[in-house]
This record gives C-alpha cells, structure tokens and sequence, in this order.
C-alpha cells in the first residue's frame, strides 16, 4: 500500500528545546493513532508505526513478525539493506536466530554477569581517579562514558583495548544511519576480519573470554569461523556504543533533575531501580525496532497484513500514560519501572541487559559520589546531541566539579 497524503514522514529529530523526549508528533500520534502508516526515504516504503505500548509489546512478543531485513518491504535503517549480517543474530528468524544466539547465551547469565561487577568497579575506579587529577573542562564521554563499556566487553571478549579506536572509529561508521551501503559493510567487514584473526589466534593462546569460547565451538562444529567473528564484530559494535551513551545521558538527566541524585545513591536496590527508570525515560533506540509481518495480524484496531513492515518506536511506548504515571517526568523511584522496552520484548530482547544494568548500576551512583558538584561546562542548548544514530546519545559532554 503507497503512503497517503495524510503519512508523516519517519523523522528522528528529537525536539532542540526537548532534546531527552521523543518527537511530539509520535507522542500525539500514541495518543490518536497508535498503530499508523508512516513513510520512508523517497516514499516508495510506507511501513505501519506502533507506539503505544500493549500494542508494542504485542508485536515484539509475536512469532509472525520477522526480524529478517530480506522482505520486499521491510523496513530497513537505510537503503540497500537486504541481507542481515552473520553474526548480527537479532536480524535473523528461527532457526539460525536460536543458534547464533544460543552461543553466547551463558556469557550473560547473572551469575556469570556478578562475577564482572568487581572488575567493573575497579575500572571505574580508575577511571574517575585519572578524570580527577585534571583540570578545566573535561569530555566526559572520553574519558569515562565510552572508555568504561569499552573496557568491560574487551575484557569479556578477550580484545586487546589498546585496539579500542580501530573498533570505536568502526563502530561509528556502523551507528550512523546516514552511511551509505557500501562504507557500512566496509565497517563491518573490517571488525570481522578483526575477530577473525582473534578467535583464530585463541586456538594456540586460550584465554578465559568469549573470543576463545567461540573458537572453541567452531571446532566443535557448532558455528563456522566466519559466525564466531560476526558475533564477536556484533558484541564489540553492541557492547560499548549503547551503553557509553546511556551512562552520559543519564548523567545529563540527573544534572538537570538533582533532587533524584540522592535516592540513586541511597543503595545498590535504590540504584537498581534507577537504573530501570533511565532506560525507561532515555530508551536510546532511536530509530525502533523494525518487524515484517509474515501473515495479517489485528494489532489494537488495525490489521496489518503479510508483508507490510512495522516499526516499533519503543522511546514513545516507554512514555504511554496508560502504563506509566506521569511518564515525561524522571522518577528513580517509580514502581513499575522495569516494564520498559527498552531493552525490546519476547525472544530478540537484547542478550546483553544483565551486563548493561551491571554497568549503570556500578557507574552512575561512584560517578556522583566520587564528584558531587559535577556540572555540564557549558550551556545546554551547546550539547551535541547525535541525530543521526541509531542509538542516540551525546558525541561529547564537557563537564566540571
């Protein structure tokens, strides 16, 4: 079905005066229309926008929605898009999905996940130490919000961190959703072949990480070397964009709303519900997840049929009244909290949110306590907020205590 004159265009712009909430127009829309047409790029694709959240659950949750980027009319990121990624296993439908999957599932399992809480908070340690000893105005998100998870899934996934700006200048490439099909898979490629050459290299010096957990399926027959390097490419691409930019915007909410610092310093189950709250409020998904419909499924008043693509704007479902009291207001210690999507819902919800939490629970309750007095260096309306990513963040954050 071609777009109507009365589709809105799919923007991601978030207001300059607003920039921590979604675009208004989604917000009147979870209210008015909450499963529409929206088009994209020329308007050739009209795929149906959901955004509230039963309905956005519904969806996730649902085995006739397909992840898969192949369909006619899938809603891809950008153009030229057809063929998921190896490794990238949350664009794949069963079976290759449950197997990819299913070879990293115990890396996050809590236990595991408790067992890196110690080196997580060593590292922040040092971290805030050596942000202390400067002086002036300091980048926070060089020295603290991307360093950290950077640090973390290297030592997960046995990557040397002196490698970190190969694969953080790769991972930009990747996030940004103005790159062109071609400098894309040139990215991807370039942190395969990388992985490739690490879970290699594990066979003749193992380790106690990932990379030679991986190398050691592949000898089992389980993957093939190229899945081992795509899924080591996707943890090292995931494992530090997403959380890097939660800890700075989370750290930019608090400063603007620090009558809630103190119950996120108030204990570790007080920053655990915390934590729960940002994820809702900052949900950094900033594009939606994106489903194809494999037959006609009636989603609240709407039948969306075979073949017609959905996105899911989950940063508007995690703002619906109807779930959630006063939902454009911060409160770490809302209830109910952890009903967000933000880590999306059914069997694609991201693997690694028990490491996530792990490190926004470490890091933004030392971040406060260690500087009491931080403040943003400069005006707000000056932060460089990322439009342009599939993950929204702050591409810097000058701050001073």
């Amino acid at each position: 079905m071609p777009p109507t004159p009365s589709s809105p265009a799919f923007v991601l712009t978030r207001p300059k005066d607003a920039p921590l909430d979604p675009p208004p127009l989604y917000t009147q829309l979870r209210e008015e229309q909450p499963v529409t047409r929206v088009s994209l790029y020329d308007g050739r694709l009209s795929p149906w926008l959901v955004t509230r959240w039963e309905d956005a659950r519904t969806v996730l949750g649902h085995p006739a929605f397909s992840t898969a980027p192949s369909h006619p009319k899938a809603p891809n990121i950008r153009e030229g898009q057809t063929e998921p990624l190896r490794g990238f296993f949350q664009n794949f439908d069963a079976p290759v999905h449950t197997t990819l999957r299913r070879t990293l599932t115990r890396e996050f399992m809590i236990k595991r996940v408790n067992a890196l809480r110690p080196g997580v908070a060593r590292m922040t340690d040092e971290l805030l130490t050596a942000m202390r000893k400067q002086s002036g105005p300091v980048d926070l998100v060089e020295h603290f919000s991307l360093p950290l998870p950077s640090l973390v899934i290297c030592e997960l996934l046995g990557v040397p961190y002196e490698d970190h700006a190969f694969f953080q200048r790769e991972s930009a490439i990747l996030v940004n959703i103005t790159t062109s099909p071609e400098a894309f898979q040139r990215a991807f490629a370039s942190l395969g072949e990388y992985l490739l050459g690490l879970v290699r290299a594990k066979r003749d010096t193992p380790g106690d990480d990932v990379a030679t957990r991986l190398a050691a399926q592949v000898d089992e027959g389980v993957i093939t070397d190229e899945d081992a390097a795509g899924l080591g490419a996707f943890l090292l691409f995931a494992g530090h964009e997403t959380t890097a930019n939660m800890i700075a915007l989370s750290t930019i909410t608090l400063l603007q709303n620090p009558d809630q610092i103190p119950y996120l310093l108030a204990g570790p189950e007080q920053a655990a519900a915390a934590v729960e709250e940002l994820l809702r409020y900052l949900s950094i998904v900033h594009v939606g997840l994106r489903r194809t419909a494999l037959e006609d499924v009636t989603i609240g008043d709407v039948t969306i049929r075979a073949g017609d693509g959905v996105i899911i704007s989950t940063n508007v479902a995690n703002r619906d009244p109807g779930v959630f009291n006063d939902p454009d207001d911060i409160d770490l210690a809302r209830a109910n909290a952890r009903q967000h999507l933000a880590f999306g819902y059914g069997i694609h919800q991201c693997l690694g949110q028990p490491l996530a939490r792990a490190e926004l629970q470490i890091a933004l309750p030392e971040l406060f306590r260690r500087l009491p007095d931080l403040k943003i260096a400069v005006p707000f309306e000056e932060i460089a907020f990322k439009q342009e990513t599939g993950v929204y963040g702050v591409s810097e954050l000058p701050v001073t205590w």
